[in-house]
């Protein structure tokens, strides 16, 4: 992943900052992307979010690992029908490296082979059940996390005994927070707003999917090398939520929003070979820097951006995705992105994906269900992001029915 230099002198002088407070004894103040995260809403904030915007209240900074999970599980062909699914979708992960043209006949999108510096990034082999497994989630703030509850359970249905803990960490607190994970033997670890590309400075090595979307939410750890493999899942679990007898190739895109779920969707359709993406956004001019960027990286497939309020007639469209906050609980609950003469438009065949999981059910969805629309909504994405990542950790594949019911019972 290319990491600015603005970034990079931002990070340094928040460090720099926070020497200066200590040296002149003074109280420490929330600077940079902690101030931010202080004052933003809960729908500016949802914008960028990996699907995961909220976690349980805030913590002491290192807090004790909680309780663990142990059960025995017998696997049995489900655990295999996932494999065999998953495998013939996705390549395995690589190494850092600058994405190349996608070739036309190709059905999923693959980068050149990196050059001969770090070796390519590997799946950990499955982990030794005789042994308590340390996962965590970090970013800040956390508030309402279903992370705990989904991957608890995944461990369950594996019968890895593991704890998953949520730890509050600010951004100028990252540093810390990193050599706390490092040196106290935790084996993973996932990232949310705002530190999913700050945390990349701290990574050894990066999968090409982060690289795409420019954004990292799993962190595996090393056993032996104690290396930081930085991956991202939310283009898998975008994709894998949508119904396999829903075809993509050649279709015509509406995307509304360009943050970061936004930028998953995106990857996730367009290693599909969809035709054409129109999106959706409130400023054209703060979107043309993605837009290039996603024209370079997929030259097949048409890029377009859009004012907000042009979005009227979609009788050319396939898929809407819902990328934005939008009718989540809290301020923008009970909201609803496409009016229904709006939804109207649409094709009889098109699909409506809201990334919103909680509530279970949105007023677009609802909506959709009246227009006797197909639609996906943003539960069945959370927890197959969440079920890559464990597969990241432990090289096995949890149950995703056990994710979800856990999940749906904690909403």
């Amino acid at each position: 992943m290319a990491i600015s230099k603005e970034l990079l002198e931002r990070y340094k002088a928040m460090k720099a900052a926070k020497l200066a407070q200590q040296e002149n004894n003074s109280e420490p103040k929330k600077t940079g992307f902690a101030a931010l995260s202080q004052t933003q809403n809960a729908a500016t904030s949802a914008s960028s979010s990996n699907y995961d915007s909220y976690s349980q209240p805030t913590q002491a900074p290192i807090p004790e690992p909680q309780t663990s999970w142990q059960t025995t599980y017998s696997q049995n062909s489900y655990e295999q029908q996932i494999t065999n699914n998953y495998n013939s979708q996705f390549s395995a992960p690589q190494s850092f490296m600058t994405p190349a043209p996608m070739p036309e006949s190709a059905d999923i999108y693959t980068a050149p082979t990196p050059a001969p510096t770090n070796s390519t990034v590997q799946y950990q082999t499955k982990i030794p059940e005789q042994t308590v497994k340390k996962f965590a989630l970090i970013g800040y703030p956390l508030e309402h996390s279903m992370s705990e509850y989904i991957h608890l359970a995944g461990f369950k249905s594996l019968g890895i005994k593991a704890t998953y803990e949520i730890l509050p960490t600010p951004p100028d607190e990252l540093s810390d927070r990193i050599k706390y994970l490092r040196s106290n033997n935790y084996s993973g670890f996932n990232v949310t707003i705002p530190l999913k590309l700050p945390v990349s400075l701290f990574l050894d090595e990066i999968d090409s999917s982060a690289n795409i979307v420019n954004a990292i939410n799993t962190v595996l750890i090393d056993p032996n090398t104690n290396a930081l493999r930085g991956y991202n899942t939310d283009a898998i679990g975008f994709i894998k939520a949508i119904p396999q007898d829903f075809p993509l190739y050649n279709k015509i895109v509406a995307i509304l929003g360009t943050g970061g779920a936004a930028r998953a969707a995106i990857t996730a359709l367009a290693q599909k070979q969809v035709k054409e993406f129109k999106i959706y956004t409130r400023n054209i001019a703060n979107s043309l820097e993605l837009i290039d960027y996603l024209r370079k990286t997929f030259p097949n497939i048409t890029f377009n951006s859009y004012q907000i309020d042009q979005f009227k007639d979609l009788s050319g469209v396939n898929i809407v995705v819902n990328a934005t906050p939008i009718g989540m609980s809290g301020p923008a609950v009970g909201y609803t992105p496409i009016e229904e003469d709006e939804m109207r438009t649409l094709p009889n065949d098109a699909l409506i994906y809201d990334v919103v999981y909680n509530p279970k059910k949105t007023n677009l969805i609802r909506l959709a269900e009246k227009l006797n629309y197909r639609y996906v909504n943003g539960v069945d994405m959370l927890v197959w992001q969440a079920l890559e990542a464990e597969r990241i950790w432990t090289g096995r594949v949890p149950d995703f029915k056990d994710m979800k019911i856990s999940l749906l019972e904690n909403l």
